[in-house]
């Protein structure tokens, strides 16, 4: 019986490796007392079809699908990665990603396993990711998944498919949603509003804030609730330089998007996600 202690980093770096799933990456590092390589050997002996020969290989081109579900209700991103560019935009590549894609629309997929657990044509998505890895000669693989609902979802694929955006609405807002996704893209928001904000990203805005006035020498000998007030006060200018409803609006940079979403019919932004190549 393994004494050695399995990681979920553990776990995800075979998972991204081979395609295999969690349950079976997790038992394979159990059962080789968290040998990398012997875990993928252990897959193997398992009759799995693994990326056995390409763990070693960084994946860092890809092609990135946003879609969504024909009510619009559901909305997907899946980037397919791959070693090089010259694999990445060519169009049987492109096609073969779009084609993972409609698989994850079909099947309502959840995250990155019930994918390669779906099938395409009888055949399922993970099969078919080894079987093109072999046929092109580059390690590729599923290496991100994103999925929201919302009453209305809109997506965006930004440049050569190499960046997703999914931007889910408390209405059907088809051009808004258009424009708000577009902002997405460009400006890479942390949240949709200061209050969304995750609370360790504001603890770690505040705490550099923080640091950096108390090696100003204007502000040697205040007292720290005052440096700390002033912090809060620079900590505004984060808010609405990072957070979406705050930023000024790419299209009228006279109005922020909070403005521009009210007066395009007070459409409310409830989640969104960007996913980009590298």
């Amino acid at each position: 019986m393994s004494t050695v202690t399995i990681s979920a980093q553990d776990i995800n770096k075979l998972r991204q490796a081979t395609g295999a799933g969690m349950m079976d990456c997790r038992k394979a590092l159990t059962e080789t007392n968290g040998d990398f390589e012997a875990a993928i050997d252990w897959l193997r002996k398992q009759g799995q079809k693994v990326a056995a020969k390409r763990s070693d290989r960084e994946a860092k081109e890809g092609v990135v699908i946003a879609q969504t579900s024909a009510d619009n209700k559901v909305g997907f991103v899946v980037c397919v990665s791959c070693e090089t560019d010259f694999v990445s935009k060519n169009a049987d590549f492109v096609a073969f990603a779009k084609s993972i894609a409609d698989a994850a629309v079909a099947n309502d997929v959840k995250n990155i396993d019930e994918l390669n657990a779906a099938e395409v044509n009888g055949a399922k998505v993970a099969d078919l990711v080894n079987d093109k890895l072999a046929a092109i000669g580059e390690k590729i693989g599923i290496s991100k998944f994103e999925r929201i609902e919302a009453a209305f979802v809109s997506s965006y694929i930004h440049g050569a498919y190499r960046m997703g955006v999914l931007v889910g609405l408390d209405k059907e807002a088809v051009e808004a949603g258009k424009d708000v996704a577009m902002q997405i893209a460009a400006m890479n928001p942390v949240a949709v509003d200061a209050e969304s904000v995750p609370a360790d990203v504001v603890a770690r805005e505040k705490d550099i804030i923080v640091e950096v006035m108390k090696q100003d020498p204007k502000m040697a000998g205040k007292p720290d609730e005052m440096i700390a007030k002033i912090a809060d006060g620079k900590m505004n200018a984060f808010f609405k330089e990072q957070t979406l409803l705050a930023q000024a609006f790419v299209k009228d940079a006279s109005k922020s998007v909070g403005d521009y979403l009210k007066a395009s019919g007070d459409v409310k932004v409830t989640s969104f996600k960007r996913v980009a190549l590298g």
